[in-house]
């Protein structure tokens, strides 16, 4: 007999893992204990070495689908305690807790088909759960996973529900969660004037869906806005009271057979609807130009319903409802039930609502299937805060992020944990948000901070929350300069060391040289860059102002290529540079072009000029504007007066122009990329920024590069947008920070 000591490191708590323990113990005949620990799970065991090295093998090859186990180590002990079976004992709180905490898990088949069924006990319950799904990061207070810990603490299991959390050949022991009719939360229905209505409220919901009401749900992480998706009148009527007119909503449908309808769906897009993530997935349409209601353009985000309480929402009469975060413009999602029956009222005309609190907001996740890979737009919900493992990443590091779609990042040994999509930080609000869920993170990985990086940018309410941070505590600072922090987050998504080339396509971040940046191709790593290319700098006629009234920006770019302006006091502004900022931005020059084609003039949200080209463009043009190039201090800088002197010649249809536009930054990325690559001799290209969110330019510009020889990456474990950027400052901190040193701009 012999006996073995084993940790396991992970995410292995809420998951099913200790009854797969148990029953691995009994298929090879062992005793011994295991429980809970600060970094996952303890187990001592006792048997012939054989059986146990059988049992080391299984354990790993044969884990819980929603068990991430990140090491398992053992070792044997002297002598044997003849322990009389197996038992689970309580949990340990040790001084540092390096748990890893499951994110919130989607409804699994078989609490589906006991929801549905009409002779089991839970049958239409809508809070059903098991090992298998159900809340998890959104109802923690600390670690470890146990009840006590969470909101779930405020229902005491009833005798049947604790029947099953003890009985270890249940799918339910130790769910957490664990809850029936009996015990275990409740809905209830508020009408618009604040009455409570009697009963569970799901069927008054479902009433005043069909009538055409616009209803206020709560899901797993926050609120929901819903109402029938093809009721025009009640979609135009959200839009007017969320103030979002134009910004595309998405969609919950009933099974895959109503999104099937709707878009196209491929097996990899099929596969990601049904993760146990349940993710919003941006789909083609299967009609170009419908549902415009919905969406602006040629896709449509769908997701499926990932709480019982959504199943029993649509029941079998309803396809599809829009389910639109419920919050109010530029706001954190709304997640309390008393906030939203203050603050959306005369948003919502009823409010289905229940009494288990959410401690941790979180919005649902948006990707796009990209290769067959996730291509995340908002890594949320389902994802956090799974981390992002890195070997060797110290721990203690920091990293607060940009100012639109903030997030922050910070370092356990080995992982970086991306936080949840907060939103941009522009009001007080979502500053509170964000500092409200570091102060979370802190506390549930027991994070303290040794140095922290920021934006360059010295006026991002991030860069301001880093600063605090490193004063009030004697860190170490560092400005990570924007375009840097995107290269090196797609070179961690990708575990690439060492150099690499970077294009980062974006639309606006500060320089080290005080301009904007954001049409990039940089040279280097975590440890430095350079930049090697870049496109032409354009003015900004009214500086902000003309991230919304784009037609500014066509007046400028007229004007650079020295075409008459349509408007008298642009070119006066533009004689005399009066508050004309220059940009490179990638993004400020899809919103000129889109402009000049006669497609837009001006936007009601960021970036919608590039999604509106996108929209627009005729997939099956080939042809290109005319390409040229300058020198400026050994950079190579794309000139797009040419192609703009083209455009502006008329004659082409919007779709034409916007084709021909995207074909010839594509060229233009390719001739740079293969001069970089023949100067530095750096044949790998990484591509991040938000202008990558673009399938047009993705579904062509790798390929092209490929074709120059050159290996090229992309993201797939965090977003390409500005809420990626934390994962690369804090990589770049890591590089440069020396301990007890001081850390100095990027």
């Amino acid at each position: 007999m012999t006996r073995f000591r084993i940790e396991v490191r992970g995410i292995v708590q809420g998951v099913g893992f200790r009854p797969f323990i148990h029953r691995l113990v009994r298929r090879y005949k062992l005793t011994g204990w295991v429980r809970n620990s600060p970094e996952g799970a303890e187990l001592e065991l006792e048997g012939e070495a054989a059986q146990l090295r059988s049992f080391l093998h299984a354990l790993e090859v044969e884990a819980p689908p929603l068990a991430l186990i990140e090491s398992v180590d053992w070792r044997e002990l002297a002598g044997t305690a003849e322990y009389a079976g197996f038992r689970i004992i309580g949990s340990e709180r040790g001084e540092a807790m390096r748990t890893l905490v499951s994110p919130d898990v989607g409804i699994c088949p078989d609490c589906l088909r006991e929801l549905l069924d009409p002779s089991d006990r839970r049958y239409g319950y809508p809070f059903i759960n098991c090992t298998n799904c159900g809340p998890r990061f959104t109802i923690i207070r600390s670690v470890p996973y146990d009840r006590a810990f969470t909101s779930m603490a405020e229902f005491p299991m009833c005798p049947d529900c604790a029947a099953e959390f003890a009985d270890i050949e249940n799918r339910r022991y130790h769910a957490q969660p664990d809850c029936c009719p009996a015990c275990g939360p409740r809905t209830f229905f508020v009408d618009g004037g604040g009455r409570r209505l009697p009963g569970e409220g799901i069927e008054a919901a479902r009433r005043l869906i069909k009538a055409g009401g616009i209803l206020c749900v709560k899901g797993l992480g926050g609120m929901h806005l819903a109402c029938l998706a093809e009721n025009e009148e009640a979609v135009r009527e959200l839009r007017r009271r969320k103030h979002r007119d134009e910004k595309p909503f998405a969609v919950m449908c009933r099974d895959l057979g109503c999104v099937r309808r709707l878009c196209e769906v491929s097996e990899a897009e099929e596969r990601a609807l049904t993760s146990f993530r349940k993710p919003i997935v941006l789909l083609d349409k299967r009609e170009r130009g419908s549902m415009m209601q919905l969406s602006e353009n040629n896709a449509l985000g769908v997701m499926l319903p990932y709480t019982p309480l959504h199943v029993l929402l649509f029941g079998d009469d309803l396809d599809c409802l829009v389910m639109t975060s419920a919050n109010l413009s530029d706001t954190p999602i709304v997640y309390k039930n008393a906030e939203a029956l203050e603050k959306l009222r005369g948003v919502a005309d009823g409010f289905l609502l229940h009494d288990r609190e959410i401690l941790t907001r979180c919005d649902d996740s948006l990707l796009r299937v990209y290769e067959g890979r996730d291509y995340p737009v908002r890594r949320s919900r389902g994802y956090v805060p799974y981390p992002v493992t890195i070997k060797g990443l110290r721990p203690g590091l920091l990293a607060c992020g940009a100012e639109q779609k903030a997030g922050f990042c910070l370092s356990k040994e080995g992982h970086a944990f991306p936080s949840q999509h907060i939103g941009d930080l522009k009001n007080l609000e979502t500053l509170d948000c964000y500092e409200e869920q570091l102060g979370h993170f802190a506390k549930l990985f027991d994070f303290e901070p040794a140095a922290v990086a920021c934006d360059l940018h010295p006026d991002y309410l991030s860069t301001e929350v880093a600063e605090r941070t490193a004063r009030e505590r004697g860190i170490p600072l560092l400005r990570v300069q924007h375009h840097h922090a995107h290269m090196v987050s797609c070179m961690a998504d990708n575990g690439l060391e060492g150099e690499c080339l970077g294009l980062v396509w974006d639309g606006t971040g500060y320089g080290p040289d005080g301009t904007t940046w954001g049409g990039e191709l940089l040279a280097g790593g975590a440890s430095g860059f350079r930049r090697l290319g870049t496109i032409r700098p354009m003015p900004l006629p009214g500086g902000d102002a003309a991230t919304k009234e784009i037609w500014r920006t066509a007046e400028a770019l007229r004007y650079e290529a020295g075409l008459e302006n349509n408007d008298v006091t642009m070119k006066k502004l533009l004689e005399r540079g009066l508050n004309c900022p220059k940009s490179s931005g990638m993004g400020r020059l899809f919103d000129g072009v889109c402009a000049l084609a006669g497609i837009r003039e001006v936007c009601s949200y960021e970036g919608q000029g590039a999604v509106l080209l996108e929209a627009a463009a005729d997939a099956g043009e080939r042809g290109e504007y005319e390409l040229a190039f300058y020198d400026e201090g050994g950079v190579m800088v794309f000139d797009w007066r040419p192609m703009v002197r083209q455009i502006a010649s008329g004659g082409e249809a919007p779709g034409t122009v916007a084709a021909k536009f995207m074909n010839t930054l594509v060229s233009a990325a390719a001739a740079q990329c293969r001069a970089a690559a023949e100067a530095s001799g750096l044949r790998r290209t990484a591509l991040s920024g938000g202008v990558f969110q673009n399938m047009y330019l993705m579904s062509r510009l790798p390929g092209r590069l490929r074709v120059e020889g050159l290996e090229t990456f992309t993201h797939s474990r965090v977003s390409p947008n500005d809420e990626g950027v934390a994962l690369g400052q804090l990589m770049i901190l890591e590089a440069k920070y020396v301990s007890g040193g001081t850390a100095e701009n990027s």
